[in-house]
């Protein structure tokens, strides 16, 4: 396998189920990946390494994703010059709204790009938007699953108009 250009770190492995959504968009754009279980909290020894390393190593971006207190995406910010996209996970009392602010809220200075909560596809979407800024073959590919997505809502849209509502929900 190529040098991973993304890696998707999560806080725990009960975090796979949502970022694997990340990795199918890695896989299904061609992008070499790194994926693992690093916590700010139960390992921030590892997590300091592998946030100091990871340009050093290749990676282009980082997607990290934790619940609760969520901080795993801001402890990686805080010590790599690489984009940070942060995906709150949805679980406990509140429901991922926990997660959400404290992915979101970050000082000045250290900033994680942040999507909605169990957002892992849009996470690894913008991950591929972010590589293609340096990369016109990767910028075409974006274009075109974008292209690809309009066809589609196109053909939706039509298929209403012609049946009506309640055959389309039917159907």
């Amino acid at each position: 396998m190529e040098k991973a250009l993304v890696a998707i770190i999560m806080g725990s492995d009960s975090d796979l189920k949502v970022m694997q959504e990340s990795a199918k968009v890695m896989e299904e754009f061609d992008i070499p990946y790194y994926i693992d279980v690093i916590s700010a909290h139960r390992t921030p020894h590892q997590a300091l390494e592998f946030s100091k390393n990871a340009h050093i190593n290749g990676i282009k971006v980082i997607i990290a994703a934790a619940g609760m207190a969520a901080h795993l995406a801001g402890s990686l910010a805080a010590h790599t010059p690489l984009p940070v996209i942060g995906v709150p996970i949805a679980g406990g009392k509140l429901q991922g709204k926990d997660s959400l602010y404290s992915t979101v809220m970050m000082p000045p200075g250290v900033p994680v790009a942040t999507v909605g909560i169990d957002g892992a596809r849009n996470a690894g979407l913008l991950a591929v938007q972010i590589l293609g800024t340096g990369d016109a073959a990767m910028m075409e590919k974006m274009m075109q699953f974008k292209r690809d997505q309009e066809k589609k809502v196109v053909a939706r849209s039509e298929k209403l108009k012609s049946l009506g509502y309640k055959a389309y929900l039917e159907g």
